[in-house]
């Protein structure tokens, strides 16, 4: 793959993106974080930002890198070739829990999740995912598809000994169930956490991590902090899930990992700690979870 075609967006928003500007960057941060979930390849707002200038701006601001995600054969592939190149960036490589259906009737599901289980091996990929269940978008006829896909990449993860980034929306109990039935990765985390003070009591008992995007500071969104608030600190994580869930006072501008000092500022608040340590907590959180970001790099023969 080469720079221009690692530096071009695979996609547009789902919703065919906003005509909106990028939001002014943030006050920086006093010690440097990760963004745990990002999504590089996807253009949106009035003037797209090429990754390259999204890593720029996040570490003007103290976020010192990020963790690319692929929903798809196509996405992984992209991610894990740019993490390999890009010191700033890891990879993790997963079918989103909606592709699987449609792989399955179109019998492509299994060489689909043969590409991911290659991708997996390779050194810049930190975790698979993401993966997990989603029954908000898909229906009864499409649930079996998704269970053995997540049931697939939890055995990938385990296998190459990565982490495992998991896709949880109006699923909980079958996610849970899954998980202490098939056994979950060392190392699994529920990306844009979306449950309530239950499921985090849940999580943190099995050792599972929770990473918190924007929408934790939604009005409407209480639950999510009421989770943030009875989690050890140890098994916390943020994330932008950009270009989506803007925090607030910017919803409705596009996303991205720069504006992570947003979502961090208002954790540390809400959990009542100084900012300089809750930044120190989250870093040391996000490198037990996904290793050094310093390591595995393609050398330029290789590149």
């Amino acid at each position: 793959m080469s720079e221009a075609e690692l530096a071009a967006h695979l996609r547009t928003r789902g919703d065919g993106g906003r005509a909106a500007e990028y939001p002014p960057a943030p006050e920086a941060l006093p010690v440097a974080v990760y963004d745990n979930h990002t999504h590089l390849e996807i253009a949106d707002g009035a003037l797209p930002i090429s990754p390259a200038e999204h890593l720029e701006r996040a570490a003007a601001v103290g976020v010192a890198g990020a963790v690319q995600v692929g929903t798809d054969v196509a996405t992984s592939r992209w991610s894990a070739e740019i993490a390999a190149r890009e010191p700033r960036l890891l990879a993790a490589v997963a079918l989103h829990p909606n592709e699987a259906p449609e792989l399955e009737a179109s019998r492509t599901l299994d060489t689909a999740l043969a590409v991911i289980d290659e991708l997996a091996a390779q050194p810049r990929v930190r975790a698979v995912g993401e993966t997990g269940l989603d029954f908000f978008r898909t229906g009864d006829e499409g649930r079996g598809a998704q269970f053995r896909a997540f049931e697939a990449h939890i055995d990938i993860a385990k296998r190459h000994g990565v982490a495992m980034q998991i896709h949880d929306r109006d699923a909980h109990d079958e996610v849970v169930e899954t998980l202490r039935r098939v056994g979950a990765p060392e190392r699994t985390v529920f990306h844009c956490f979306s449950g309530g003070e239950e499921l985090a009591r849940l999580a943190a008992d099995a050792g599972w991590y929770c990473s918190f995007a924007g929408n934790v500071t939604f009005k409407n969104a209480e639950n999510l902090r009421e989770a943030l608030r009875v989690l050890p600190p140890e098994l916390i994580l943020v994330e932008t899930d950009a270009p989506y869930l803007t925090p607030t006072p910017l919803r409705g501008r596009p996303n991205a990992p720069y504006l992570v000092p947003l979502t961090v500022r208002f954790m540390a608040e809400q959990r009542g700690v100084a900012l300089d340590e809750w930044c120190a907590q989250l870093a040391a959180n996000t490198e037990r979870v996904y290793g050094s970001w310093n390591d595995g790099l393609a050398t330029e023969a290789q590149r």
